[in-house]
């Protein structure tokens, strides 16, 4: 059974960071796909940034560019999201999700409905 165990998330001034991890276990394919959606209240599910485990090429929504960076352990695998510059709007759950693809386009695309995802954690930006 594959699963993913997210952690790092809280509660952070706006300005500040926050390093989001995520470790797979069960999990042995070779070509894939790793990152977060994020989902606030009353706002629909987002794509936040994913990874390709077989040529490390990322996807970073237009809001987090500049600011957040992802990085992939593919021994694990594990992946991390470190955000920097965090704005209130950035307060939601992040989930971590591996999509059996390579490709960070499909990873948007199917990753809501075919994915493996983790738990869930908060990260909450005060003003």
């Amino acid at each position: 059974e594959v699963q993913l165990v997210e952690s790092g998330g809280g509660l952070v001034q706006a300005g500040g960071s926050l390093r989001l991890s995520c470790a797979a276990s069960g999990f042995f394919f070779d070509d894939y796909t790793i990152g977060w959606f994020r989902q606030a209240p009353g706002k629909e599910r987002e794509g936040v940034s994913c990874i390709s485990s077989s040529d490390g090429k990322t996807y970073y929504a237009d809001s987090v560019k500049g600011r957040f960076n992802i990085s992939i352990d593919n021994d694990q695998p594990t992946a991390s999201l470190q955000m920097n510059s965090l704005k209130p709007e950035d307060t939601a759950v992040y989930y971590c999700v591996i999509v059996l693809s390579p490709h960070p386009q499909t990873f948007l695309a199917i990753g809501t409905s075919a994915g493996y995802w983790g738990q869930g954690t908060q990260v909450t930006v005060s003003s």
